[in-house]
């Protein structure tokens, strides 16, 4: 089986790290219109639980991600004037840009094109 994808961006990227794994044999090659680096946004925010699932689904590419991200626990609301702030959340952000080179390196070492 061969696999084209059309954009490489992070959920590309992941979808391609992941169906190289359960599927080592096929090919995967993604096409992007873009630089490699070139990117839109700024950051990309993931949960406690989120991390969780990349750490199970892919722990060389969640290694890679958790050593560049900056994490907390609260949030911080002003509403009137008056700061309401919540906390345990957990919460981990990094640049969007770096994502994508973290995810791109891993996609190629699994072979993806």
């Amino acid at each position: 089986m061969r696999i084209v994808g059309i954009g490489a961006g992070p959920a590309s990227l992941w979808f391609s790290i992941l169906m190289r794994q359960a599927f080592p044999d096929v090919e995967i090659e993604l096409h992007e219109r873009n630089r490699y680096d070139d990117t839109f946004g700024w950051g990309v925010v993931f949960s406690d639980e989120t991390l969780d699932g990349f750490a199970g689904a892919d722990g060389p590419a969640y290694a890679a991600i958790q050593r560049a991200f900056v994490h907390w626990t609260d949030i911080e609301t002003f509403v009137g004037g008056t700061c309401v702030r919540s906390t345990g959340h957990g919460f981990s952000g990094l640049s969007r840009r770096t994502l994508l080179l973290i995810l791109q390196d891993r996609a190629r070492e699994l072979g993806v094109t």
